[in-house]
């Protein structure tokens, strides 16, 4: 092991090759710095997480927008921000600096400093996170999710070819298969990292890879930058931070990240002297369903819905408004685990799954991901998605029936044989919805919804099917999805400034330390708040890591 006296092997050391330390090492590389960058998975997953995403970036009044008659403004998305984040605690100081510092990106340079890197936009956006409580409350007034083409991958390309190319110019040294157990720190500032080195290993992208420690390391540098993600693989760690006013933790729990991404920093970062806000507050997803073909333990995979599935409890009881598919994730959350079940259901037609349902992951959108304009042409067009269709077949919480009977005794099934689901009741709530149709207007809030969804061009095009009675034979067959609690976000994490410098207990920087990232509640300890406007993650990253690298660069 290097003595911790030697000198600095580089100017700063990265802790995390995912998206954020990937634009923090680009940002010091163009300064000239040089830079270690450490992970302890194998090189065939540089990029981490974003690399399965479907590429999701919030944008405001970006011209996708304008193209399609969408009017924003930097003050409706800060409003939107506001209500979305309920800022509250005194901790939230930075957390809502960071905040608004992000969405001023939003709506002024991110756009072309991305373009600058090559990444272009699918040009109907999407509208995340609709809200429905009121002008002042949570979700986006409008469409802001800006879907990249290429997905994940194409997000995480141009910062991996940069770093490749520094390590060619000697400026980045990759040290894959290093796992950090402690951060040196010597006259109270960070100077360096030290763990074991991992054996070697061939898995494939977001495989479970060995814990086998063949060596160990010690690295000094002038700062140090923490991007080694949040908790989401960690369940043990998720339901030890699980706030009561979400209910009860569920007891099944879905991933929607790899095993590596546990949260192993937020200990070690903390002990050596970073403080951790708001670790209950994490953003996790009400409608996964396992994954027929894991890559992961527990793999699991967010359906990004339409607005028109019905959408009831595990014993059949339609969830109140506005607590429809896309409108809050976090209210649904909360909704459900107070119904002593874990588990929700999605009763829909055929109809609306051709137009409605799609699949996050770069994996599951290979037209977007491939960049095949003619694959993806297909969605105007209509016709169940393939990887959709492939979930029908082989998944495990999907029901399809010809009847409202045979539906409801195949979710009763599904649901281990006791008859939570009761079908006159069910038929009853079906039949109630369905007679809202007769009028071009009527009360039930859903059905409103969904009307004003198609307002909008790009729903009516792509996302929101024509309102039509769910027991319409020409609309069937009939299916209902089983949806899990799905794990994916750390909203909380290590309090940074906006020049993401980690802050010890006392408020004041801890000298050397950085973080971005989830690690760092994608900026300031928790800029979101209690919820997201969705396509703030990468963006998240990308902001955080941008900033990280700068004032590291500056200070090294």
């Amino acid at each position: 092991m290097t003595s911790p006296t030697s000198p600095a092997e580089a100017d700063v050391l990265i802790i995390g090759a995912g998206l954020a330390g990937l634009v923090a090492a680009c940002e010091l590389t163009d300064a000239g710095r040089r830079v270690l960058l450490l992970d302890q998975e194998p090189e065939q997953n540089l990029g981490g997480q974003a690399f399965w995403s479907f590429g999701g970036l919030l944008l405001v009044d970006s011209p996708e927008q304008r193209r399609l008659g969408i009017r924003d403004s930097y003050e409706l998305a800060w409003q939107d921000w506001l209500g979305t984040a309920g800022f509250d605690r005194e901790e939230d100081h930075w957390p809502r600096r960071w905040a608004e510092a992000y969405v001023q990106f939003a709506a002024g340079e991110k756009r072309s400093w991305l373009r600058r890197r090559g990444i272009r936009f699918f040009p109907v956006v999407g509208w995340a996170e609709r809200g429905g409580y009121g002008a002042l409350g949570p979700g986006n007034s409008v469409p802001r999710f800006h879907v990249t083409w290429g997905t994940g991958p194409a997000v995480v390309a141009p910062f991996v070819e940069r770093v490749r190319d520094a390590a060619r110019r000697g400026l980045l040294t990759f040290k894959f298969r290093h796992r950090v157990s402690e951060l040196l720190v010597q006259g109270g500032a960070v100077v360096g990292a030290g763990g074991e080195v991992l054996a070697p290993s061939e898995a494939e992208r977001g495989q479970p890879t060995s814990r086998e420690v063949v060596g160990d390391f010690t690295f000094r540098a002038q700062a140090v930058i923490v991007t080694a993600g949040g908790i989401g693989a960690n369940h043990e760690l998720v339901r030890q931070n699980w706030p009561a006013r979400l209910g009860e933790p569920p007891r099944r729990l879905l991933s929607g990240v790899p095993a590596h991404v546990d949260g192993r920093m937020l200990g070690i970062t903390e002990r050596a002297g970073g403080r951790i806000i708001n670790p209950d507050r994490m953003w996790h997803y009400t409608e996964g369903i396992a994954n027929w073909a894991p890559i992961w333990p527990q793999h699991g995979i967010r359906i990004l819905p339409g607005p028109s599935s019905l959408w009831l409890d595990a014993r059949g009881r339609r969830l109140p408004g506005p607590l429809y598919p896309g409108f809050d994730t976090l209210g649904t959350l909360q909704h459900l685990m107070h119904t002593g079940y874990d588990y929700s259901w999605f009763v829909l037609t055929q109809k609306i799954i051709r137009k409605e349902f799609a699949l996050s992951g770069s994996e599951q959108n290979p037209d977007l991901t491939n960049k095949s304009v003619l694959q993806t042409f297909g969605r105007v067009r209509g016709g169940v998605p393939g990887p959709v269709a492939s979930f029908m077949q082989h998944g495990a919480d999907f029901v399809v029936r010809e009847s409202l009977p045979a539906l409801v005794e195949g979710m009763n099934a599904l649901a281990g044989g006791e008859p939570l689901i009761e079908l006159a009741a069910l038929e009853r709530e079906i039949r109630a919805r369905d007679a809202q149709l007769t009028n071009p207007f009527g009360k039930d809030g859903q059905i409103t919804a969904i009307r004003g969804a198609r307002a909008y061009l790009g729903d009516r095009l792509i996302r929101t099917a024509p309102p039509h009675r769910l027991l319409d034979p020409a609309a069937g067959p009939l299916i209902a999805v089983r949806l899990n609690i799905l794990t994916r976000k750390t909203l909380g994490g290590l309090q940074t400034d906006l020049s993401s410098r980690v802050l010890g207990a006392d408020g004041q920087p801890v000298p050397g330390l950085y973080a971005a990232g989830e690690v760092a509640g994608f900026g300031g300890g928790g800029m979101h708040g209690y919820r997201a406007l969705e396509g703030t993650f990468l963006g998240g990253c990308i902001f955080s890591g941008r900033a990280a690298g700068r004032a590291a660069a500056g200070a090294s």
